[in-house]
């Protein structure tokens, strides 16, 4: 086998995958589009590009590797997209005006183009066309800005046209027949349905030999790709199905008209999550309505009495367990008293939402995007995140809560934005804006409307600021706050860390109230020569601190440094920023910085010299834990850093705390100089990890447990009381009544802790936390190619009772009290009045 990756060209052994010789070429600045073997030939062929204007072919010996021959040519006007190869020694390709086909021709180290213009071959054609990737044998097909035509490549380079369709239109691959014939697959879209159309040969295209019509969901959008494959029927005859990529990026499977299958796949590459809250069960509703008919209703009370005497049919047994489904607490569209029960909305990198149930991990709806969907006006649409728009609390019995899709035209910060407001129970888009200006941050901010519309800040390149949503209210509330307002940016590239504010309106041509000029505040320049910003971590803007008093075991009090402006900041050594092992310790260092994003200051700078990245971060309270490789050591560590604010140091009096006559309702600001101090301790860690997150509650009051996805793709919960920095050899018993754990050199990695048990969750790349109404409890949300989700309780379920709690046994137990109380009440009657007879 012969195997072309990052510029070398390799030939493998099929029997045991031994390399048996590579082969640079990058070197020569080449592009390989395609390797060539002719059958029973001494001689492999390399053909690409080298830049835009020039063909290279290069011949290499099969048995060792060696280069025989390079011959190039230059085509003066360029080549645009890729090369399509047709037959073994030919390719085509388009102009750099998408004018032009270019027919290439290169046999025996002679290399010839042939032109000919697309008009010529199309009559109406207009605009700029691009060749397909397809490899029919002998057939281009060409995309116009209407239609897509199939052109067949002839003798000495010369073109024919055969025929052409619309523009929604997909074709496979060509299919070799065991009869030694060739079919391939054409898909079209026509009024809500696609047409499939299974062809022979490429000389009649009037006649195919299977034509079906099947329903689609138009939420799919239309077929991106299409592979055929065949099956012999009983009739000994040729049988196709058909299996179809569609615009979201979902799979389906076709066969005899209908749909056998089919995959969200776009599940696998899913860009942000939220969690929204399930509608508020009305009260008043009648059994017969839940039910669906009263009939309904006294039949499943039927079948479950004939269940629970023994007297149920397999029938019987096989509609109670369906209806037991169906009417399963778990799955209802509802809310529940303990907040289990949500909806997750998850934005895909195919611009579509989908709503996935937490009960039972069903799809309740999805929507494709149409302000993420490619247009004229909008190449390369994309999503960015997910925010909360609107969250009814007052009003939860008449609106619908609904989040806000932030997307781009373009991969770069500077690139066009889009906006869609969708409601999170139907997924219907409310609105969409765009294209509009770029978007480089997005601030959502703390502040709501009177419709209970979250305000939100959009940053565009130029760092200019944009209010959301654009109402005058907003605007009215947005100007109260506005010297309160304050954000970040981190330039990578350059090594610069910024402070901005927000000042006065835009001068723009066109007035605009909602636009706002930043102000410059502050920067930190990092040595480009010894320092590289590689990671950055915040707090999250929804997590909830119970109390910023922390007693220790002697009954003394530290005060923790709690603030949403904090910015964790790690740098390495430029040389270091490649693969694990690519310096060596001396010539590799790790510095982690604190810094407050409102006044620029640093609280807080570490070395850990010797050491390297990947760095993993999460920052929660106080504290932060960060995970990266020692290369002395050769291993993992694990370190983390609390944070107290010295100020209050006076405050130690816990009688203090407790009559509240302490200083913690002073206002503070952010300009003083804080007064803080640090705990730090570094652990070692066996697993390399790809994300890190922590659960977070309700209230704030369960302990935190930090949650690593490991490289082996599982989530790993690990309690927070490992990661202590006060955690010493030999504790004391005071200590050890707090519950600080002995000090060791490793982080135990305990088999029960792994909240996915024995299954991986493949090629896992984020882990999100929602906390559920029951304090005890988190929900915890895993995605990579698979899905996990489940139910987290880090202190245990201290606040309700287990799923197998006895009731039973409870009621038994109520009812012999009451019994003896009765029986003891009529003894004690008894008694008293023997006692007064005698």
């Amino acid at each position: 086998m012969f195997v072309y990756a990052n510029g070398f060209i390799h030939a493998v052994a099929s029997i045991d995958g031994e390399v048996i010789w590579r082969k640079h070429l990058s070197s020569e600045g080449i592009d390989v589009e395609q390797l060539i073997y002719p059958d029973g030939s001494d001689t492999i062929y390399a053909v690409g590009l080298h830049g835009s204007s020039q063909f290279d072919v290069f011949q290499l010996n099969v048995i060792s590797g060696e280069l025989l021959k390079h011959d190039n040519m230059m085509f003066p006007s360029g080549f645009s997209g890729d090369l399509s190869f047709v037959i073994d020694n030919t390719a085509v390709a388009m102009d750099s005006t998408g004018t032009i086909v270019v027919v290439i021709s290169f046999q025996d180290g002679q290399i010839s183009f042939h032109q000919t213009h697309v008009s010529e071959l199309i009559q109406d054609f207009s605009g700029k066309a691009v060749i397909l990737p397809s490899k029919i044998m002998g057939t281009i097909i060409i995309r116009t800005d209407s239609y897509v035509a199939f052109i067949e490549v002839i003798n000495e380079g010369k073109l024919k046209f055969i025929g052409k369709h619309d523009h929604a239109t997909a074709v496979s691959d060509a299919l070799s027949l065991p009869d030694g014939q060739q079919a391939f697959a054409r898909v079209q879209h026509r009024d809500g349905n696609i047409l499939l159309s299974v062809k022979l040969g490429k000389d009649d295209w009037t006649s195919y030999i299977t034509e079906e019509t099947i329903r689609m969901d138009h939420q799919r959008g239309n077929v991106h790709k299409v592979f055929l494959n065949t099956y012999v029927r009983t009739d000994r005859s040729n049988g196709f199905r058909v299996l179809i990529v569609m615009e979201d990026h979902s799979v389906l499977l076709l066969q005899q008209g209908v749909i056998v299958w089919s995959r969200e796949d776009g599940l696998a590459s899913i860009v942000d999550v939220k969690a929204s809250e399930l509608p508020v069960e009305k009260a008043g509703v009648s059994v017969a309505k839940v039910e669906h008919s009263l009939f309904e209703w006294l039949k499943g009370h039927l079948l479950k009495l004939k269940g629970t005497l023994m007297i149920a049919t397999p029938d019987d047994v096989v509609a109670i367990q369906k209806m037991r489904l169906q009417n399963s607490e778990k799955s209802k569209m509802t809310r529940d008293r303990n907040g289990f029960r949500k909806l997750l909305i998850v934005l895909t990198r195919a611009g579509k939402l989908i709503a996935l149930h937490t009960g039972d991990g069903r799809i309740v709806w999805s929507r494709l995007l149409k302000s993420l969907r490619k247009s004229e006006t909008c190449e390369n649409p994309g999503g960015i995140s997910l925010h909360q728009w609107q969250d009814p609390h007052h009003h939860a019995l008449d609106e619908n809560p609904s989040f806000l899709v932030v997307g781009r035209c373009g991969h770069s910060s500077d690139s066009a934005g889009v906006l869609s407001i969708i409601d999170a129970y139907t997924g219907e888009e409310r609105n969409n804006m765009g294209p509009i200006h770029s978007i480089a941050h997005i601030i959502p901010l703390s502040f709501t409307d009177s419709l209970e519309q979250r305000l939100h800040l959009l940053i565009d390149a130029n760092r200019r600021a944009h209010l959301y949503p654009r109402t005058a209210e907003a605007l009215g509330i947005f100007q109260q706050e506005l010297g309160n307002i304050y954000w970040y940016s981190a330039e990578t590239d350059r090594g610069i860390l910024r402070g901005y504010g927000v000042q006065k309106n835009c001068v723009l041509e066109v007035a605009d109230d909602f636009c706002f000029d930043a102000k410059d505040l502050w920067s930190i320049v990092f040595p480009s020569e010894t320092e590289k910003i590689v990671a950055t971590a915040t707090r999250s803007l929804n997590e909830v601190v119970i109390t910023q008093a922390k007693v220790t075991a002697d009954q003394e009090v530290m005060y923790k440094y709690i603030s949403k402006n904090l910015l964790f900041l790690a740098t390495v050594v430029p040389k270091a920023v490649g693969p694990i092992g690519s310096v060596t310790p001396d010539e590799s260092s790790m510095v982690v910085y604190v810094i407050d994003t409102v006044t620029g200051r640093i609280l807080h700078r570490v070395t850990h010299h010797g050491s390297q990245g990947p760095i993993h971060a999460v920052f929660s309270e106080n504290w932060i834990v960060y995970h990266y490789f020692n290369l002395r050591a050769h291993r993992y560590e694990m370190s983390v850093i609390e944070i107290y604010d010295q100020a209050r140091a006076e405050n130690k009096d816990v009688l203090k705390l407790v009559l509240g006559t302490h200083n913690l309702t002073s206002p503070i600001t952010a300009y003083s100089r804080p007064e803080v101090f640090t705990k730090s301790q570094s652990y070692f860690f066996t697993h390399s990890l790809n994300s890190i997150a922590v659960t977070s509650t309700a209230k704030g009051i369960t302990s935190k447990q930090v949650l690593l996805g490991t490289i082996g793709d599982q989530v790993l919960a690990l309690d927070k009381r490992f990661l202590d920095p006060r955690r010493t050899l030999n504790p004391t018993q005071t200590e050890k009544e707090e519950g600080i754990i002995p000090l060791t050199d490793s982080l135990p990695i305990i088999p029960q802790s792994y909240v996915t048990h024995a299954l991986k969750v493949e090629g896992l790349r984020g882990i999100a936390t929602f906390p559920a109404k029951l304090e005890s409890t988190t929900l915890v949300f895993s995605y990579g190619v698979d899905l996990f989700f489940t139910r987290l309780a880090p202190s245990k379920t201290y606040d309700s009772l287990t799923e197998d709690f006895s009731y039973a046994l409870l009621l038994l137990t109520i009812v012999a009290l009451v019994i003896a109380i009765f029986v003891t009440w009529i003894w004690s009657e008894k008694k008293e009045l023997q006692d007064k007879w005698r």
